[in-house]
């Protein structure tokens, strides 16, 4: 079996400014939105919010599944973590300089650089 994973999606109580929240942190804007289900596409990967409230689904935030961004440098890792809440400080591990901060709906997303 080959398996490949082509996206991904975030709960979100608040669309607009999740949406806000993530062209902020990625620097384009949402591809596809609207007000249940909204859409980035990260370099072909489908990063989506899903408003979940609106179709009365449950969702517990927490830290159990966490999204990992990748940046090219410290300094770039650094200014993306600029105005977050940490939740998880950055640290060298192995290779990598790994933080993780909380977005604007709750969930725990980490961001990661080589070291070099």
């Amino acid at each position: 079996m080959k398996l490949h994973i082509n996206s991904l999606y975030l709960c979100v109580k608040d669309m607009e400014r999740a949406i806000k929240f993530y062209e902020d942190l990625f620097e384009q804007t949402v591809t596809e939105t609207s007000d249940i289900y909204s859409v980035f596409d990260i370099n072909g990967f489908r990063f989506g919010l899903f408003a979940f409230e609106k179709k009365k689904e449950p969702h517990i935030f927490g830290s159990n599944c966490l999204p990992s961004i990748s940046v090219e440098s410290l300094e770039c890792l650094k200014e993306k973590l600029k105005d977050k809440e940490i939740c998880f400080p950055l640290t060298q591990i192995k290779n990598n300089w790994v933080a993780e901060f909380i977005d604007s709906e709750g969930n725990h997303i980490e961001i990661t650089a080589p070291v070099k």
